[in-house]
């Protein structure tokens, strides 16, 4: 006799705004945004959703995610991950090629994902997640993209770091308290933000000034292409940095 492994990804039958609204009674998540080196993770509960000019707005005490629901063409439920007998429910909200826009990840297991989207019809999704991972190369010390960041660090006071793609965009705005290099990425590590940089992505970072006076950082590729992350200083903080 074959056993049969459980099913553990399905697509959700419902417009993706509707989901999105739901996001508030999950709990505990982890919203990712990923592209082009970056992978730029808010950590929290999602307080409020709101609607401005077509897109959604998710709101948390530190952080904003900015969704174009017209630009989802489905969304799956995956309840594969499973670590110390916890369920790590994810959500993937997918574009028309099947690629992934953004992803939601549950902290406090499947119970409140299943209360939330109970009423909601589902069918199997024959697709298995991409679990490949970029080739990490060894990291410079002196990586272009490490610098802002350990300036950010020595100043000590609230940055934004922002990530922008057609269809998704999210920041995080706090205190930077660690700068960590490690398995091939610069990262950013807070209790309610991760930051994954890719050694070798940065080439040179791009400077605006901002109205108030400070300045806003945009990281650019070996491309030439800004990769969508943004750091953005105050004040006091570009003047520390000798700008």
């Amino acid at each position: 006799m074959t056993d049969i492994e459980p099913q553990s990804r399905h697509r959700l039958e419902a417009r993706a705004s509707d989901i999105i609204q739901r996001l508030p009674a999950m709990g505990k998540l982890m919203i990712i945004g990923k592209g082009k080196g970056a992978t730029h993770e808010r950590i929290g509960t999602v307080e409020t959703v709101t609607e401005v000019s077509g897109k959604l707005v998710c709101g948390g005490i530190h952080h904003k995610s900015r969704m174009d629901p017209n630009l989802i063409a489905d969304v799956i439920f995956d309840i594969s991950s499973i670590m110390q007998n916890q369920v790590y429910p994810r959500l993937d909200f997918r574009k028309a090629d099947d690629t992934t826009l953004f992803a939601v990840v549950g902290f406090e297991g499947l119970e409140k994902f299943e209360t939330a989207l109970a009423d909601i019809g589902r069918s199997t999704d024959p697709s298995t997640r991409d679990m490949s991972r970029p080739q990490r190369p060894e990291l410079d010390p002196a990586d272009p993209g490490i610098a802002p960041l350990s300036q950010a660090l020595e100043a000590a006071a609230p940055v934004t770091l922002r990530y922008d793609e057609p269809g998704f965009s999210q920041s995080w705005t706090g205190i930077i308290s660690k700068v960590s290099p490690g398995m091939g990425f610069i990262n950013v590590m807070t209790e309610d933000f991760h930051l994954h940089l890719l050694g070798g992505t940065v080439v040179h970072w791009t400077k605006e000034e901002t109205a108030d006076s400070g300045q806003r950082l945009s990281a650019v590729n070996s491309e030439g292409e800004p990769i969508g992350l943004t750091l953005i200083l105050s004040d006091a903080q570009s003047n520390a940095a000798g700008n």
